[in-house]
C-alpha cells in the first residue's frame, strides 16, 4: 500500500543527507568572517579603489605645492661673436652664467581656494572608499548565503525527485496488480522527469554560487558552515522608519561623500573667480658669472674695463593684474557654476535614494519576518494537505494529479520558508549598510549561529518538523 507522502521529505532528507556524506571530501568548512576576511586581503575591485584612493589623496600636496616657495637653479653657457664693418673686425667671446631663483607666493587667491578644493575632494576619496569597504561586506554576505541558499534549494530539489520517484515506483506497482491505470503511471513520470530537470538547474546553481564566491575572494571553497533554523527573526531595533533615515541622513558613506563632493564644486567656483584676482610674489635670485653673460657693458658702467666674473642678487616683489585673457576666466566662471549645480543636484538625487531605500529595506524586513513565520507554517499545513490528498486518492476522492500536486507544493513550500529565512538575513544587512551602520561585527554576530557540521541535505528544513511528520506517520496506522 502507499506509505505517507508527509514523511517522504523526512526519509529522503536523511537517505540524502547519508549519500551526500559519503561523497563530500572530510574538509573544514568556512565560515563567514573567514570568506569576509578573504575577501578584504584579495578581492581585485577592493585593491582597485584602494590604488585609486592613493593617486586621489594626492592632490592635496599638488594643490599646497603652489602656496609654497619654489626654488630652482640653472646655468646658461653662451659662445657670442660679434663681426664689425667699419673697421672690420670680428670678436669672439664664450662665458658661463649660474643662477638661482626663489619664488614665495604672498597673495595667490586662487591656489588657495583650489588647496580647499584638494582637501574636499580627499575627504570624498577617503568616504568613497569606507563606502566600497562597507560594501565589501555586504558583498561577502550575499555571496556567502546565495551558496547556502542555493545547497538548500538543491537538497529540497532532490528529497522532490526522490519522492516523485517512489510514487512513479508506486504508481507502477499498482499498475501491475490493477489498482491504477496507465494515465497514473505517466502523470507520475511527468512529474518525476520535472523534478530531475530542476535539481540539475538547481546543482549547476550550486556551482554558479561557489564560483562567485571564488571570484570575490580568489580562494577555493569545498563546503560552507549553515546558518541554524534557531536564528532569531526579529524586526529591526529601533522598529522606526523615520529613526532609520534620520541615522541614514547623517551616516549613509555615499551620502557624506556627495557633500564634501559639493564643497568642493563650490571651492573650484571660488577659484575660478579669482582669476580675476591680482597675484603678488616675492622674488629673489642670485647670478653669477662671465659679465657679459649678465647684461654688463665692456667698459663697466663705472668706466673700467674687466673681463672677470660678476655676481647679481635681487630681491623685490612682482605684481601681476589680470586685464583681458580672450574670455577664458568668464568662462570657466560660468563652466564652474553648472558643475556645481549638477553636483548639488546630483546629491539630492542620492538623498532621495537614500531615504527610499532606506523605508523600503525597512518594510521589507518587517515583510521577511512574517513571512519566515508564514512560510514556516506553510511547511506544516502542506504536510497535512499532502497526507489528507494521499487518503482521498486511496479511496477514490482525489485522483495521482491531487497528490502530485500538493506534495509540489509541500516541497515549493519549503524552498520558500529557506528563502525567506536568507532575504531577512540579507535585508537587514542592506538596511544597515543604507543606514551607514554596517560593520564586521554584523558578520560576527550571524557566525554564532552558523553550524559547523552543517549538512544541505538534512538540515535544510527545521529538524523540530521533519520530526513532526515522522510523529504524523507513526501515529497513523499504514493503509
Amino acid at each position: 500500500m502507499l506509505r505517507k507522502l508527509s514523511l517522504a521529505l523526512a526519509v529522503s532528507c536523511a537517505s540524502n543527507g547519508m549519500a551526500w556524506a559519503a561523497e563530500a571530501p572530510l574538509t573544514t568548512k568556512t565560515d563567514l568572517v573567514s570568506v569576509y576576511q578573504e575577501a578584504v586581503d584579495n578581492n581585485a575591485d577592493l585593491a582597485a579603489a584602494r590604488a585609486q584612493y592613493g593617486a586621489q589623496k594626492e592632490v592635496v600636496p599638488q594643490a599646497r605645492a603652489g602656496l609654497l616657495p619654489n626654488l630652482s637653479a640653472g646655468a646658461d653657457l653662451n659662445n657670442t661673436r660679434t663681426e664689425l664693418d667699419e673697421p672690420a673686425m670680428t670678436a669672439s667671446r664664450s662665458g658661463t652664467v649660474y643662477q638661482a631663483t626663489l619664488s614665495q607666493p604672498i597673495f595667490r587667491a586662487d591656489r588657495w581656494f583650489q588647496f580647499q578644493a584638494a582637501k574636499s575632494v580627499n575627504e570624498q576619496a577617503s568616504l568613497q572608499l569606507s563606502a566600497t569597504e562597507q560594501n565589501m561586506i555586504l558583498q561577502s554576505a550575499e555571496s556567502y548565503f546565495n551558496v547556502l541558499r542555493s545547497q538548500d534549494n538543491l537538497a529540497s530539489t532532490k528529497a522532490e525527485e526522490a519522492a516523485f520517484k517512489r510514487q512513479l515506483d508506486q504508481s507502477n506497482e499498482r499498475f501491475d496488480v490493477g489498482l491504477s491505470d496507465k494515465t497514473d503511471v505517466l502523470q507520475s513520470q511527468a512529474s518525476y522527469d520535472t523534478a530531475r530537470a530542476n535539481r540539475i538547474l538547481a546543482q549547476r546553481q550550486v556551482d554558479d554560487a561557489f564560483e562567485a564566491l571564488i571570484t570575490l575572494t580568489n580562494r577555493q571553497y569545498n563546503s560552507l558552515q549553515g546558518i541554524v533554523h534557531t536564528l532569531p527573526i526579529l524586526p529591526p531595533a529601533p522598529n522606526d522608519a523615520k529613526a532609520w533615515v534620520d541615522t541614514a541622513a547623517k551616516q549613509n558613506l555615499n551620502l557624506l561623500a556627495s557633500n564634501y563632493a559639493v564643497t568642493a564644486a563650490e571651492d573650484t567656483l571660488r577659484q575660478r573667480k579669482s582669476g580675476h584676482a591680482p597675484t603678488l610674489d616675492a622674488i629673489a635670485q642670485y647670478k653669477k658669472g662671465d659679465n657679459d653673460g649678465l647684461g654688463f657693458t665692456n667698459p663697466s658702467p663705472t668706466g673700467q674695463r674687466y673681463g672677470g666674473d660678476a655676481e647679481q642678487r635681487t630681491i623685490g616683489l612682482q605684481l601681476s593684474i589680470p586685464i583681458y585673457s580672450g574670455g577664458l576666466t568668464s568662462s570657466q566662471v560660468r563652466e564652474s557654476y553648472s558643475q556645481l549645480t549638477q553636483t548639488e543636484q546630483q546629491r539630492e538625487a542620492l538623498r532621495r535614494q537614500v531615504v527610499e531605500n532606506t523605508r523600503n529595506l525597512h518594510r521589507a524586513v518587517n515583510t521577511d519576518v512574517e513571512q519566515v513565520q508564514a512560510r514556516r507554517q506553510s511547511i506544516i499545513s502542506n504536510q497535512s494537505a499532502v497526507e489528507a490528498t494521499e487518503i482521498g486518492y486511496q479511496v477514490g476522492t482525489r485522483n495521482i494529479v491531487d497528490v502530485l500536486d500538493a506534495q509540489r507544493q509541500l516541497y515549493t513550500s519549503v524552498r520558500n520558508y529557506n528563502n525567506a529565512r536568507y532575504d531577512y538575513i540579507l535585508d537587514n544587512l542592506r538596511l544597515k549598510q543604507a543606514a551607514g551602520t554596517l560593520s564586521p561585527s554584523d558578520l560576527q554576530d550571524l557566525s554564532r549561529y552558523l553550524k559547523p557540521d552543517y549538512n544541505p541535505d538534512k538540515d535544510f528544513l527545521p529538524p523540530d518538523l521533519a520530526q513532526a511528520a515522522a510523529e504524523q506517520l507513526r501515529s497513523r496506522p499504514t493503509q
